[in-house]
């Protein structure tokens, strides 16, 4: 079990010297292996790469198989490591979050799979240590959760869940409130620490609960008034060259290679509403029906591209 998201059982040593065929594939996160690109591209680095990260038990590379294909690559016999303690399944979480901390990005596919995972190694980590885990929003992790009902009922067991901040806390508030108000049934004269304890249950609902009980009243508090949500901010209108001059500087895609080739194309691809009418005249006749298919296919292409994005914004 892991104490934390960030924070799993087990230690780190510093690094080792340690021979690239003693080494074992890691169980990846990633679900289409590794990425040709990004492997020649570490390979052809000359600057030293960090140390992969490995459990000791199965000697599993945990996070850094590029890094180790491409010492591979290079000719190399040994490769620095660092050695992880714990259980396989501590190992998995483990390179989920290294994998989403840095390097090549996890996809959104990949991030849901092992969230999927970690939910069924890990059912009483609760969504949003899950959601910080795996790169995703509480809800997302909530929703695969759901969906995970039917193969691992288990995950959605009413019960405890381990939070962010390595708290367990009861997931049906009432529960513990039940359970607090038998413990003062039992020994009415129980201290407020003793009912915390034995319930299960923070010092305050303890008090609460007991506060409650005095006043004849029930130990469960009423279910609050959904809160209406507020309206969206309206976004200010932007022209393509301001919203343009945004993303260079967002480092998210600046400091990335698929991040700056993306900025590239949509500078060197990009048309204001009026420019074309300058560029019409510009086109002999007989080019005309070429150049009108180039401009819809790529007008096509960026539609598709757009609708990928917002399909993975509604999803995640």
């Amino acid at each position: 079990m892991i104490r934390a998201p960030d924070s799993p059982a087990g230690g780190l040593d510093g690094p080792s010297l340690v021979q690239l065929a003693s080494l074992r594939p890691a169980d990846s996160p990633r679900l289409a292996g590794e990425d040709a690109d990004h492997l020649i591209r570490l390979a052809g680095l000359e600057t030293a790469l960090p140390p992969i990260l490995v459990h000791r038990q199965t000697m599993r590379v945990i996070d850094g198989m590029h890094r180790l294909r491409a010492a591979a690559m290079r000719g190399q016999d040994t490769i620095e490591v660092r050695f992880f303690d714990g259980s396989e399944a501590d190992a998995f979480v483990r390179a989920v979050q290294e994998n989403v901390a840095h390097g090549l990005p996890l996809s959104l596919a990949d991030r849901k799979a092992a969230a999927e995972r970690i939910i069924a190694s890990h059912p009483m980590l609760s969504d949003r240590a899950i959601a910080a885990c795996a790169g995703l929003a509480a809800k997302t992790v909530g929703a695969v959760r759901r969906r995970s009902n039917a193969d691992s009922p288990q995950s959605n067991q009413p019960g405890r869940r381990l939070g962010v901040d390595g708290r367990v806390r009861p997931l049906d508030g009432g529960d513990g409130r039940r359970r607090a108000s038998e413990v003062i049934a039992a020994n009415p004269d129980a201290s407020i620490r003793e009912i915390a304890r034995a319930a299960g249950v923070s010092l305050g609902t303890a008090h609460d609960v007991r506060h409650r009980l005095l006043r004849g009243a029930d130990p469960e508090r009423p279910p609050r008034p959904p809160r209406k949500p507020p309206a969206p901010p309206r976004p200010e209108p932007k022209d393509s060259p301001s919203i343009l001059q945004t993303l260079r500087k967002d480092p998210s895609l600046r400091l990335t290679d698929p991040g700056r080739e993306l900025l590239r194309l949509l500078h060197s691809r990009s048309i204001a509403v009026g420019d074309w009418r300058d560029l019409v005249d510009a086109v002999p006749a007989h080019c005309a029906d070429s150049v009108a298919q180039l401009a819809r296919d790529c007008a096509e292409a960026w539609g598709q591209f757009a609708s990928e994005l917002q399909r993975r914004e509604d999803s995640g």
